[in-house]
């Protein structure tokens, strides 16, 4: 392949340098275009653009592949677990055991929150959505944590990560005590991260929280799954936020205002409030099929297909065995997910679906395994965060240390060309 590409405008051409990336992406490097041409490319939703060359992850849709840092997802969700995971992303490598070891000691270092932050979270109702209240619980954090991290030290760089990592797994439990009205609980630094999150979220004062290992196990790899996905609309927002030298705190809230939005991270709520209207309307799965199939129908079932992965979706597959599981072990009778199980069914042996592609997604499984946990439809997206948390700080880490600029797309302007002030009286 050229290592140039050439455009001509008006006549005349221009060169630019083709990148080739390890797994043989192709991108044609525009740096200089409006410098030299004065003109700049329209790419709505930045489909067709690079924001940057990064080391982290590797996602390939139509083969159905997705990496970190070169380990293939289907090995780290089989032989790892998430900070394992977590640490590989942020730090490059994965752990040897005494590393694990003192990073996840390192974490609970930093498990106590302020109490003030009571007070914060006080002050929204409990009908306030999760998500909101997690928002901007991050941005607090950055209120009690001033002094700006040096990204060149090392020392600074390592207890951030760890402190950012052990905060945001307690705040956003605190998001569900609030929304049941439930007393505020601690980490406790006798148990593991997940195990925490466990019972961070269901111990009650009234008696221990008993631990179910199949759950736990399903939970940390759909937080492994989570963990990063490439340059997605949340990443890329903590990248453009993070280019302003805005904290790792304040980035991070950013990234959960936009993973918030039901077509990014608010997916898998999607898939339980379709899967409860269905439900509702008396759970006849195949008029609800018929509906998906008819083009006229604005009828779409949600948690089919992926808009990146065109063959099939590598998390779908390991996070399918652990839903079965769970639902195996916990004998849940609940009408929904008994809906889920018909959809699924059809999905996977219907000449319609099959033919488009149209598999059950990594949303449509977790979403299950939340209900099944008995998660409130509202919480999904948190739990979302929560493993997607060392994607976004190993995307922040990367552009600071890698010294990008200041996120600025440009744009075509298309209102009206100067014009005379009119007088008010005159309008």
């Amino acid at each position: 392949m050229s290592n140039i590409a050439i455009l001509e405008i008006d006549g005349k051409k221009y060169e630019f340098p083709v990148i080739v990336g390890t797994e043989n992406e192709v991108a044609i490097d525009i740096n200089k275009l409006r410098g030299e041409t004065g003109a700049i490319t329209i790419d709505p939703g930045y489909k067709n653009s690079g924001s940057c060359t990064s080391n982290i992850t590797f996602l390939d849709g139509e083969q159905g592949i997705l990496r970190y840092r070169g380990y293939s997802i289907e090995d780290l969700a089989e032989k790892s677990n998430f900070l394992e995971v977590a640490y590989l992303l942020i730090f490059g490598e994965l752990p040897t055991a005494a590393q694990i070891e003192k990073f996840e000691n390192d974490i609970r270092k930093y498990t106590l929150v302020n109490e003030e932050m009571k007070n914060i979270i006080d002050g929204f109702p409990r009908t306030a959505h999760p998500m909101g209240v997690l928002a901007s619980l991050t941005s607090a954090l950055t209120a009690f944590n001033p002094k700006s991290v040096n990204v060149d030290n090392e020392k600074e760089m390592y207890e951030a990560v760890c402190k950012t990592m052990a905060k945001f797994l307690v705040i956003a439990t605190w998001t569900y005590r609030k929304n049941m009205g439930y007393p505020l609980n601690y980490y406790d630094n006798t148990k593991g991260y997940v195990e925490n999150f466990m019972r961070l979220m269901f111990e009650l004062p009234t008696g221990p929280y008993k631990m179910n290992p199949v759950v736990v196990n399903a939970l940390d790899k759909l937080f492994i799954l989570h963990a990063d996905h490439e340059q997605n609309c949340s990443t890329s927002t903590v990248r453009m936020v993070g280019s302003s030298h805005a904290g790792l705190f304040a980035s991070i809230s950013s990234g959960v205002s936009a993973l918030w939005g039901p077509l990014h991270g608010g997916a898998n709520q999607a898939v339980l409030e379709m899967l409860e209207a269905i439900q509702k309307d008396g759970g006849d799965v195949e008029k609800f099929l018929a509906k998906a199939k008819d083009k006229n129908d604005p009828f779409r079932l949600m948690g089919f297909g992926h808009r990146v992965y065109k063959n099939f979706d590598p998390r779908a597959r390991i996070i399918k065995k652990a839903a079965d599981e769970v639902l195996a072990d916990l004998g849940v009778d609940d009408p929904v997910l008994d809906i889920a199980k018909k959809l699924e069914k059809a999905a996977l042996e219907d000449e319609y679906f099959k033919s488009r592609n149209l598999y059950p997604n990594v949303d449509f499984y977790s979403g299950i395994i939340y209900r099944a946990m008995g998660i409130p439809t509202e919480m999904f997206t948190v739990l979302f965060a929560i493993g997607r948390l060392p994607g976004w700080i190993a995307q922040w880490k990367e552009m600071r240390v890698n010294k990008e600029p200041i996120g600025r797309p440009r744009q075509v302007y298309t209102g009206s060309p100067l014009r005379d002030f009119t007088d008010i009286n005159n309008r």
